[in-house]
């Protein structure tokens, strides 16, 4: 039987930037095992399958990396809103909507908006802001082949934070340093010795057009390097904003990623905090669509 599946690339308006998703918008029908081998098969860090709403709301969407089903991730769930969007599913949207995605880490509502001709797509994270464990600076140096002075400390230590997905979050120097950075699978060991998933996301503040510049490397998930991290970098927006001031507001961050891959994306993220405590995140951007094709699938 053959399933229609669309490729887009997410976080960027120019094709072949951002990061790559492939959506199947009409997945019923299809078992776990077979989504994993069609995720596999795309390859990309992820893919998602969109199914019947169980709970009432827009659709069940289900993320697979090329190695394990995932309960949430970012730029799937702006990539998938944005395909079920250009395909019709949602009907016509001349102003804006919110549609809500059924997901393992619980709903995620996403807003899609027009901007220049653009469809815009932004999630709320389906989790609050938690911070977990910290780790020294020289084990994450290790990690990324960086030398400890790479490694910044002086607001938190490399330390993991989640909106429905942890990451090891680790801020860095300078750009320079960013761009130094590469797996050293020891390091990565070493850093799952000692009890955690080694996603690791590095950041940089910028003195250009962007306030921050990140990478995202996930060896352990068959993603060495990722080119657009929504999950990630929704993250990092509520665990600035738990650091930051401590005034209740909004704060927003415009974030370059990819651009050592040769896939240059953009993300905007916002965290709120009230009564001195972050309550909600989102990250948002915009999509192109690549490709479409059928993929049969006894």
């Amino acid at each position: 039987m053959g399933y229609r599946y669309f490729i887009c690339d997410v976080f960027t308006d120019s094709r072949f930037g951002g990061n790559q998703l492939a959506v199947l918008p009409e997945a019923s029908g299809i078992s776990a095992t077979v989504m994993q081998q069609i995720a596999r098969e795309f390859n990309f860090s992820e893919s998602t399958f969109v199914l019947p709403a169980e709970q009432g709301h827009s659709r069940r969407v289900r993320i697979f990396t090329p190695t394990a089903e995932i309960p949430f991730a970012g730029h799937p769930n702006v990539g998938t809103a944005f395909v079920l969007a250009t395909i019709g599913a949602f009907g016509p949207i001349e102003q804006s909507i919110t549609v809500t995605f059924e997901e393992k880490a619980g709903l995620v509502p996403i807003t899609i908006s027009q901007r220049n001709g653009t469809l815009w797509c932004e999630l709320s994270a389906p989790e609050p802001l938690r911070l977990g464990k910290t780790v020294s600076a020289e084990s994450l140096a290790s990690a990324v082949s960086l030398t400890v002075d790479d490694v910044v400390t002086t607001t938190h230590l490399p330390q993991v934070a989640s909106v429905g997905l942890p990451f090891l979050m680790a801020e860095l120097k300078d750009r320079a340093a960013l761009a130094r950075a590469r797996v050293n699978a020891q390091g990565f060991e070493a850093l799952a010795a000692q009890g955690l998933i080694p996603d690791v996301h590095l950041y940089a503040k910028s003195g250009d057009d962007f306030d921050i510049r990140a990478r995202m490397f996930a060896p352990f998930d068959g993603v060495p390097e990722d080119p657009a991290t929504g999950s990630a970098n929704c993250a990092l927006a509520g665990l600035l904003r738990h650091y930051g001031d401590a005034e209740d507001g909004t704060d927003s961050w415009r974030i370059a990623q990819g651009v050592e891959m040769g896939r240059p994306s953009v993300l905007d993220a916002q965290a709120d905090k009230l009564g001195g405590i972050v309550v909600s995140t989102r990250v948002g951007g915009a999509s192109v669509l690549v490709s479409e094709g059928v993929i049969e699938v006894q």
